[in-house]
């Protein structure tokens, strides 16, 4: 998969460059090109925003100049997807449908937002990472490829993403690993039992019990089953 970011502050994608996103790039799964904005500007200083048209506080980022940046990698197969706060608020389902995607563009707004002109004329969609304000799209982008690109084929074994939390609905299961005792708290004994059906159903038990008791507004969607 591609990931075409149109940002002013390229470095910030730095951290994408390390662990299970790096090793992905390394292996060429994930290609991720960062095109700096400001590289399109006509001014001499590099200067991308103006004041905005009836007045208020802040910058806004000039239409020509993202337009610029857009069109110098334009695929009309890509989908472009812009980072605010206005958006469609990401979950697990979206994240599931845009990693089938083979190429994404993202748009990251900074200051007082972007010309709305050039977000009518070039994005498909609008995508916000939660019900609050961030001084740019940068971290909602680099949050959009690092869930995104684990559930592209290769980045991670399928078995990894199989239970995890959202994955069907539920939280994920709580994990214990060694010593198999800790501050006086030993691990389940079920997991310790050989029986793999025995922790199949603890698991799926223990997910209910902790989306009821973190996030039970999950549940209304959810078949409940306990299972012995």
């Amino acid at each position: 998969m591609k990931f075409d970011v149109l940002t002013l502050f390229p470095e910030m994608f730095e951290l994408l460059n390390k662990s299970v996103i790096g090793k992905a790039i390394e292996k060429g799964i994930i290609d991720i090109n960062l095109i700096n904005i400001r590289d399109f500007s006509k001014d001499k200083h590099r200067k991308v925003d103006d004041t905005p048209y009836g007045g208020g506080a802040g910058m806004v980022i000039r239409p020509d100049v993202v337009y610029d940046a857009y069109t110098s990698i334009k695929d009309k197969n890509a989908k472009v997807i812009y980072l605010s706060p206005q958006g469609q608020v990401l979950n697990q389902k979206k994240v599931e449908d845009l990693s089938k995607q083979e190429h994404i563009i993202l748009l990251c707004g900074h200051y007082e937002g972007i010309d709305q002109r050039v977000i009518d004329e070039i994005v498909d969609e609008e995508i916000s990472i939660g019900d609050y304000v961030l001084t740019g799209g940068e971290i909602p982008a680099i949050v959009l490829i690092d869930t995104v690109s684990r559930y592209v084929d290769g980045v991670l074994n399928k078995e990894s993403i199989k239970e995890e939390s959202f994955s069907n609905g539920l939280l994920e299961y709580p994990q214990y690993t060694r010593p198999e005792v800790f501050c006086g708290k030993k691990v389940p004994e079920v997991l310790i039992s050989g029986h793999h059906e025995n922790i199949r159903n603890w698991r799926r038990n223990e997910a209910i019990k902790y989306t009821y008791m973190k996030r039970p507004e999950l549940l209304k969607d959810v078949e409940i089953e306990f299972r012995s």
